[in-house]
């Protein structure tokens, strides 16, 4: 993966911080699930937009699939 700018790094590194801390929204095993996959997925299709190296559907899928494990892996506070 190969981000162009500067500006497109800063960027790509909120969107994973913001989607690794949001995964865990909800309540439930469900919920942290369903949530954590749809911020994955926006965030990877953001990112495979932003660098090029991947299309914004793998993007999404991978980032949706890596997000759902983490909201179900995680537990509600």
């Amino acid at each position: 993966m190969m981000i162009k700018t500067f500006a497109g790094l800063k960027v790509a590194s909120a969107l994973i911080a913001a989607s690794l801390l949001l995964s865990a929204c909800g309540n439930t095993w469900g919920q942290r699930a369903v949530t954590g996959g749809g911020i994955g997925a926006a965030s990877g299709a953001a990112l495979g937009a932003m660098t090029g190296g991947l299309s914004i559907l793998g993007g999404a899928l991978i980032g949706g699939a890596v997000g759902a494990g983490v909201g179900a892996a995680t537990t509600p506070r």
